[in-house]
């Protein structure tokens, strides 16, 4: 099929970009194309406009500054895939990069569309609720800051307004010497999860664990984080019997049920996907420990 008529618009700054965004009717941003290609061909979407921001100034980097990572809406999934600071300083979002797509789409997509598109299976979403994100907006009116929490507001639908377009995102770093894990089910490598998990942890002198995030992917219309993994954990060693027991509680979640996968069946991932990606994390306390 061929995408539907439309008017095009090659802007070189946030500005102009912002300015469009506020003139035209019915207008799309596009970003790295991997999603919104595929929905103008087979006309799930179908704008008068299409605003193209591959061109706009300074929205490509990567750099670290206050205790964060801060990454530019559009900077490449492969860029982020190979960055020497993200695997240092941000090892799950390394670890969980290399599920998203294959290499050809990882070349176009970008940060700020995937989380845009917000695609409840999609790892990079699902990293960025595990961190605690940030997404930075620009509109008419200037900047602001959503914290990733709050940026889901439906399927699909993140709480930006119609004038206004992702810049950046800031991930919080971990301590250097923390676990991090990345587990997901899919019908074949390189589609998006029918359930992920990704998970935090730090420890005491004591291997007891400190601070704990766990995060779950595709199980409902946004990522949800398993607040009662995460208590379980806290004050307690990290043994085999505590992790299967934390992660049963995940068979509590509501799921939502497609052509992939039933409710009950996204509910068993969650907890088997949960408790591999915090062995994983676990491993990687334990590694440092020795040290």
């Amino acid at each position: 099929m061929k995408p539907p008529p439309f008017s095009y618009h090659d802007p070189r700054t946030v500005g102009d970009a912002v300015a469009l965004l506020g003139r035209l009717d019915n207008a799309k941003l596009l970003a790295g194309g991997q999603s919104m290609m595929p929905m103008l061909n087979m006309r799930f979407v179908q704008p008068d406009h299409i605003i193209d921001l591959n061109r706009v100034d300074g929205l490509a980097y990567i750099r670290e500054a206050n205790g964060a990572i801060e990454i530019g809406a559009m900077t490449r999934q492969r860029d982020i895939e190979f960055s020497d600071l993200i695997r240092k300083r941000c090892p799950l979002m390394h670890e969980a990069i290399q599920h998203v797509g294959h290499r050809q789409t990882r070349n176009r997509g970008t940060i700020g569309g995937s989380l845009c598109h917000l695609d409840p299976s999609a790892e990079l979403v699902t990293v960025a609720a595990a961190m605690d994100a940030t997404v930075t907006v620009q509109g008419p009116n200037g900047a602001r800051q959503i914290e990733f929490a709050a940026f889901p507001v439906a399927f699909m639908t993140p709480a930006i307004e119609l004038n206004e377009l992702v810049t950046a995102v800031r991930f919080p770093v971990w301590p250097d010497a923390h676990g991090y894990g990345f587990s997901e089910f899919s019908r074949r490598h390189g589609d998006f999860a029918i359930v992920s998990a990704a998970a935090l942890l730090t420890e005491d002198s004591a291997g007891k664990i400190t601070r704990a995030s766990v995060t779950l992917g595709g199980i409902a219309v946004a990522p949800v984080r398993a607040t009662e993994v995460e208590q379980a954990l806290i004050g307690h060693a990290p043994d085999d019997k505590l992790l299967r027991e934390a992660c049963e509680s995940c068979r509590k979640y509501d799921a939502i049920e497609d052509i992939h996968a039933p409710a009950n069946y996204r509910q068993h991932l969650a907890t088997v996907m949960s408790r591999r990606a915090l062995e994983q994390a676990r491993a990687r306390l334990n590694s440092h420990a020795k040290r």
